[in-house]
């Protein structure tokens, strides 16, 4: 069980740390810390550290078309030689959004980009010279000055490209946003990918939105974070397939934000995210572990009615407490 920060769009960026202390004290194994519109995530990192005694960390997914290898492994090979910590790494390629309107790159090939940055980070992260000249990534002649993390590499996937990278290169694969029966579809896949590639099948994470006994200002923070995802392809289908195809095709004919959000029902939030009671709880995280996912990574609601997601976190390590450090 391990813990990542929502850096939710609608509370204060400070929460985090709060978040993060939290999870630390609680027991969970690692804290996930992602990067969207306010911290640096190597920065951010370096801020958990000082103000926890034991958790590891995973620094993104970062964006492949933003952060090239070389950036990402002097990143966080700093984060662990400051801190003593135990720091991994995961990819992505991250939204149009991000990549395209905020940082002005292109996220044009992005699934090539995905694979050859996967493949010139391991070497990186273990120490070795970088040695790549692909279509889209390339690096040549630099390795770390600090010591090499020997970070574990997790891939974010969804479609078969990304699970194809993620069975080639990864540790770690990690789904998001997906209900237990995409989960299991997905399982399936990357273990054909990784049996076909005569690999030993990565571990499977999957983050979930949670929020337990949290009250409607909590759901609703995880609806707003479910709107961008209707639309999407392989999203739209996985709600679809769920039972949920009128609020697709309401998403698709590309409506206002506000007026998408106010037809998303809250059945449709809890598939893909853990809410409720403890019972509720506890019965969707057995249903991923049953999926045969291996760590179950939860993005806690934050809100006045649950700062910091505190009664979430304290909840989710009460009713696990065997999977706990």
């Amino acid at each position: 069980m391990e813990v990542s920060l929502g850096l939710w769009q609608d509370r204060p960026a400070e929460e985090a740390l709060q978040t993060a202390t939290l999870a630390d004290r609680l027991g969970f194994q690692a804290l996930w810390i992602g990067e969207m519109a306010t911290y640096d995530a190597c920065a951010l990192g370096m801020a958990v550290a000082a103000r926890t005694e034991r958790i590891s960390l995973t620094l993104g997914p970062f964006a492949v078309a933003v952060r090239d290898p070389m950036m990402i492994a002097m990143g966080v090979a700093s984060v662990a030689s400051l801190s003593g910590r135990t720091v991994d790494v995961a990819l992505g390629t991250s939204s149009q959004v991000v990549v395209e309107e905020w940082h002005g790159r292109s996220r044009a090939r992005s699934a090539r980009a995905l694979a050859e940055s996967a493949r010139a980070l391991r070497p990186l992260l273990d120490g070795e010279k970088s040695s790549l000249d692909g279509e889209v990534v390339r690096s040549r002649g630099y390795h770390l000055r600090l010591p090499a993390p020997k970070s574990s590499l997790t891939v974010a996937a969804f479609g078969p490209s990304a699970i194809r990278t993620a069975a080639r290169y990864a540790d770690r694969m990690v789904l998001n946003l997906v209900s237990v029966e995409t989960v299991r579809a997905l399982i399936s896949e990357l273990r054909r990918e990784a049996a076909a590639l005569d690999r030993s099948c990565p571990r499977v994470a999957v983050w979930l939105s949670a929020a337990v006994d949290a009250g409607k200002p909590a759901i609703d923070q995880i609806r707003r974070a479910v709107v961008g995802y209707l639309a999407a392809p392989g999203y739209s289908e996985m709600f679809e397939r769920a039972g949920f195809g009128d609020v697709v095709a309401y998403a698709r004919t590309r409506p206002h934000p506000r007026d998408l959000l106010a037809r998303v029902p809250d059945e449709l939030v809890a598939a893909v995210s853990v809410v409720g009671d403890r019972d509720q709880a506890r019965a969707r995280v057995e249903a991923y572990i049953d999926a045969g996912v291996d760590d179950i990574v939860f993005l806690p609601s934050a809100t006045d009615v649950d700062p910091a997601g505190e009664r979430t976190l304290r909840t989710l390590a009460g009713l696990f407490p065997n999977t706990l450090a």
